[in-house]
């Protein structure tokens, strides 16, 4: 039996997909939940197989709960069941841990699919969401590496190409060591390097030295 917790605060909406569940020989809806907050509670205190997540709801949306659940309990399962297909509600609720993603126009039968293939391992995505996020990872491919620098790291890199030793780096930030160190490591992984020579190279390379 596959226990779903149901989080949403459209009544109408709980009472239609959890009376089509319950017809369901294998899966059992084992609570209910009005707005995030109460979601968050109940996930945590019944450890559910499945959560199904409504993303806006008044007190907390679905993403701050689907956080929270996560964090606290990385192993849940999340469903994502919204409206909203828009980039401002697909890309945080995946980023905040949610396993599938579906629609409410789904049909019953679709959701009831999506929670056996979920509570198997799988990731269930709407076309839609699966379009949206291969173009994501396009326009993230296309993009000079450079630009997933942080702006301290950015601040570290053009010291780097002034000859500064981390000490040095470390002095002129006002940060620990250990910190430029960190920093220096990320600057050679995002940038795909092997070391500080080739960090400088790449930096004069694409124009980053500003001074």
């Amino acid at each position: 039996m596959i226990n779903v917790l149901f989080v949403d605060d459209h009544e109408m909406v709980r009472i239609g997909v959890s009376a089509y569940l319950a017809s369901q020989a294998d899966i059992e809806v084992v609570a209910e939940a009005s707005d995030g907050e109460e979601g968050v509670r109940l996930a945590l205190e019944l450890r559910p197989d499945i959560i199904l997540m409504d993303l806006v709801m008044k007190e907390m949306d679905g993403i701050e709960a689907t956080r929270r659940i996560i964090q606290e309990w990385p192993e849940a399962k999340i469903i994502i069941v919204t409206s909203f297909l828009d980039d401002e509600k697909v890309y945080p609720a995946l980023e905040a841990g949610a396993t599938s993603y579906m629609l409410k126009t789904s049909k019953a039968n679709e959701i009831a699919n999506a929670i056996r293939s979920t509570f198997e391992g799988q990731s269930i995505l709407e076309p839609e969401v699966t379009g949206k996020i291969m173009t994501k990872m396009r326009q993230k491919t296309n993009s000079p590496l450079h630009e997933q620098l942080t702006e301290r790291e950015k601040e570290v890199l053009l010291l780097m190409t002034e000859g500064k030793s981390n000490q040095e780096i470390a002095d002129e930030l006002f940060i620990a060591l250990k910190t430029v160190k960190v920093h220096v490591s990320n600057i050679l992984g995002k940038l795909e390097v092997q070391d500080r020579t080739q960090a400088v190279i790449y930096a004069f390379k694409h124009n980053l030295v500003t001074k």
